[in-house]
């Protein structure tokens, strides 16, 4: 059941070096946030799985908290590529990490066999693609049906996974509007789950039917951090921060300055750094 926390003690009680950990979003509500807790607290030797790994995942690389990284497109949207990823893949810097590279299909049928309790998943792909030539974990299956010979990949089941939200009520339910990736299901396969979100209410009213909702059962705690999705963005809640990643370009770019700017942004701060921007963001495209 889901327990109200501040995000420091839900970082701290839910994830641990050397988890495999999944921070899920899909162009909005992705959880900056969660993220920059987790880097002051000095995780290490994780496991990081995201379908689309941006900025967040390119800060806790070259911070060092990486071991390893399953995803299945990594960049930072519409600017280029992720250069601490680069760095660390090309050079070893911090240290070397470990690449486990898939399909969208494949991650996302992943996901869903993990909510599922499956050890696999078995699906139509990669036929013609050379990806499962550099990756191990890509096998073949033959359906016992139809002979058909399918793709099939380990299904992917957090330690813990962290997503945002717009909203949770006082019990803990969750509410997700708007772009939904893959959050349900990276909930559902984990053993543990850290939700931040804008804000918390009596009641989920008005809400659109294809809204997603996550019981709280789901949960492990629930932390109310307005804002936590920013620089990307909270359907209804405030735009993209499209500078943002503009500048992650150059500050990301450069060891030095790479440092410099998370020691002064996230080490030394909280999200409350971030806070004029966001308010200026709430009202912009209206």
């Amino acid at each position: 059941m889901a327990k109200f926390t501040s995000l420091k003690e839900a970082v701290a009680d839910n994830l641990r070096d050397g988890d495999v950990v999944a921070f899920e979003g899909f162009t909005h509500l992705i959880p900056h946030a969660a993220v920059h807790e987790a880097i002051r607290q000095g995780r290490k030797e994780l496991t990081l799985v995201r379908m689309t790994p941006d900025l967040v995942y390119d800060q806790m690389i070259g911070m060092g908290m990486a071991k390893k990284v399953v995803f299945s497109y990594a960049g930072n949207p519409g600017v280029g590529l992720l250069r601490r990823f680069r760095d660390a893949v090309e050079n070893n810097w911090p240290h070397a990490l470990e690449v486990e590279e898939h399909s969208h299909a494949a991650m996302a049928n992943a996901y869903e066999a993990g909510a599922a309790g499956l050890p696999c998943a078995v699906f139509r792909g990669y036929k013609g693609a050379g990806l499962k030539n550099v990756n191990s974990n890509i096998r073949e299956v033959v359906c016992p049906f139809t002979g058909e010979t399918l793709a099939a990949v380990p299904s992917v089941r957090p330690d813990v996974t962290f997503i945002h939200a717009q909203k949770a009520n006082r019990k803990g339910d969750v509410l997700i509007e708007g772009i939904i990736g893959v959050q349900k299901e990276a909930v559902l396969a984990a053993k543990r789950a850290v939700v931040t979100v804008e804000e918390v209410v009596e009641n989920f009213d008005d809400v659109h039917p294809n809204a997603c909702i996550l019981p709280n059962w789901t949960i492990s705690n629930v932390c109310v951090v307005p804002g936590g999705a920013h620089p990307s963005y909270a359907h209804g809640y405030y735009i993209r921060d499209n500078a943002s990643y503009v500048e992650w370009d150059a500050i990301a770019a450069d060891r030095e300055k790479f440092t410099d700017w998370m020691n002064k942004n996230v080490m030394e701060k909280d999200e409350t750094v971030f806070a004029s921007r966001i308010e200026n963001l709430k009202g912009a495209g209206k």
